[in-house]
């Protein structure tokens, strides 16, 4: 395979990148000068090396400990915790700044091979749920057929665990009360792409 169609099909594998963007992003680096490849080599390997996920949020940070900003702020609220899909998410919430809870990254949603959520962080969020004095947690997922469905699956799995001996074994939070984003988001649209007004309402009107 030659060099641009390599690249070409590594940049289709891309979130939301199609053959024919892809091939524009490939002719561009080609009339790009030496050093700007070199520029963007560096960045790519500083990402590699200097980013890494939180250990309870797994939300990519580059910093010292195993905790984002986020999670090492004492002053947010401990026993609040959002669900989302993926990072984007997470920073679309955090723009309204109204959230004041912490947050969960699933990694992703059911899909058509992975329809049990094995390719989700499922296990890693009860973990978390067991470890904690909880209560509430928000789930935040698209309002999308798969989104849907994957906040069906998470819903499902928090209400098997035996939340009246979380931790200690001793009844810390007497109820763990479970919650989505209100209708005021669109149908089949993304909270990547909601506006704060939009998003800030659906965080107040949740159920």
């Amino acid at each position: 395979m030659d060099s641009i169609k390599k690249l070409t099909e590594l940049f289709r594998n891309f979130p939301t990148i199609g053959a024919r963007t892809a091939g524009r992003f490939v002719f561009y680096l080609i009339n790009q000068p030496k050093e700007s490849i070199d520029d963007l080599i560096l960045a790519l390997q500083e990402l590699k090396n200097s980013v890494k996920l939180c250990s309870f949020c797994f939300n990519p940070f580059e910093a010292e400990g195993n905790f984002c900003p986020i999670c090492s702020d004492s002053s947010r609220n401990k026993q609040i915790l959002c669900v989302v899909e993926k990072e984007a998410d997470l920073l679309s919430i955090e723009n309204t700044k109204k959230y004041k809870g912490f947050y969960f990254i699933l990694g992703g949603t059911v899909t058509l091979k992975n329809s049990d959520g094995t390719n989700l962080r499922i296990k890693e969020l009860q973990d978390r749920v067991k470890k904690s004095t909880l209560l509430e947690i928000i789930i935040a997922l698209n309002p999308t057929p798969e989104g849907i469905s994957t906040s069906v699956l998470v819903e499902r799995a928090l209400k098997e665990l035996p939340l009246g001996h979380r931790s200690t074994g001793e009844l810390q939070s007497p109820t763990l009360k479970i919650t989505h984003l209100a209708k005021g988001l669109p149908v089949g649209g993304e909270l990547e792409y909601a506006d704060e007004e939009t998003l800030e309402s659906a965080f107040e009107g949740r159920k």
